[in-house]
């Protein structure tokens, strides 16, 4: 009777552990996929927003604000934000996010 015991644990521990790692499987896919698909969204707003003769002029302008915790908004920064807002309405990012964000490019 233990023996009988022994070998149906065994079984029930096999069957959860494999349905658990195809679990895991699937979610982690699940995530890798929605993070690709935004990735590649967000690539291809940031592409054009990075050859974009406005951002690129903004980058004084972005150092200044970013130095001055938001005290020194330049027009050309201003028009960048704008401009990045309007090709990328999906991007919930703060002033100073987006002002960081142009000095990396």
């Amino acid at each position: 009777m233990s023996t009988l015991r022994l070998l149906s644990a065994a079984a029930l521990l096999t069957v959860a552990a494999s349905a658990h790692a195809s679990s895991f499987i699937a979610t982690t896919d699940a995530i890798v996929g929605t993070l690709k698909a935004t990735t590649d969204l967000t690539s291809d707003a940031t592409n054009s927003i990075r050859d974009n003769k406005i951002v690129r002029a903004a980058r004084d302008d972005a150092a200044s604000f970013v130095a001055s915790e938001g005290s020194i908004r330049g027009v050309k920064l201003e028009s960048a934000l704008d401009f990045i807002r309007q090709q990328a309405p999906q991007l919930q990012a703060s002033d100073a996010q987006l002002a960081q964000a142009i000095l990396t490019l």
